[in-house]
């Protein structure tokens, strides 16, 4: 264990690059206390939360207490996440919460707040906003993922054992058979194609598509999903109907 006079907490959503973050966080021996669940404002895209009751399952599998931040969570259906009209797509007020609620959680801890985790990739925006949030509270940042190239941290994901489970997509080149599938080399395969033809990024950074996590070796339990498709022509998503550890 990595000596700490504080607590971690790791942004959490339950997808793939939150979920990855965290795992190389406990990896490294990063006390971390608590999953902030992040509830953006409505059309603010800086935080993806495609179902926030399965990243609470995911978290009680992962035995680490979740913290809200943001607006109240939805049950089971996740919240229509197409990509926001203007370009960037990020409110600038949609860190405001987070902020609120780490000042806490440096209060609550004995030590203070250690450091954030952070399943940051590529984004500029949210890179320099967290660290600048974290600077404020005398805190570590941690972000593992920074700057990873796109095939070669799919593949590590994929190859760790994290089970991902696409639940939304919007991009040309995506049909309804994506809905529920899972991540893995074949379909990695499948987005090396898109790419080729359609310019699709590897990992969704671009918001073609949004995940879930719903085993790895982090978690104690996997989660068992069942859910209707929602495919409207142009773009689609699971409607999960229901969410439960196995």
């Amino acid at each position: 264990m990595v000596p700490s006079d504080g607590g971690w907490v790791a942004l959490f959503s339950g997808g793939k690059d939150s979920s990855w973050a965290l795992y190389r966080a406990l990896e490294a021996g990063h006390d971390v206390r608590r999953l902030v669940v992040v509830r953006p404002p409505e059309g603010a895209h800086a935080y993806h939360a495609p179902a926030t009751s399965v990243a609470r399952l995911a978290a009680e599998s992962i035995g680490i207490p979740t913290v809200d931040a943001g607006l109240p969570s939805t049950d089971i259906e996740p919240p229509d996440l197409r990509p926001a009209a203007e370009e960037g797509g990020v409110v600038e007020g949609a860190l405001e919460p987070l902020e609120v609620a780490l000042e806490r959680l440096d209060d609550e801890f004995d030590g203070g707040l250690a450091g954030v985790v952070a399943g940051v990739v590529g984004s500029e925006f949210q890179a320099d906003r967290l660290r600048s949030l974290c600077d404020g509270l005398d805190c570590d940042f941690f972000a593992p993922l920074w700057r990873a190239a796109p095939r070669e941290l799919a593949a590590e994901m994929i190859d760790g054992g994290l089970e991902i489970v696409i639940v939304e997509v919007s991009a040309p080149g995506f049909d309804a058979d994506w809905l529920g599938r899972r991540l893995d080399r074949a379909a990695l395969a499948d987005l090396e194609a898109l790419r080729c033809d359609h310019g699709t990024h590897l990992l969704g950074e671009d918001g073609e598509f949004e995940t879930v996590v719903t085993d790895g070796p982090h978690m104690a339990r996997p989660i068992a999903l069942e859910f209707e498709r929602e495919w409207d022509g142009e773009w689609g998503r699971l409607r999960i109907t229901d969410a439960r550890l196995e």
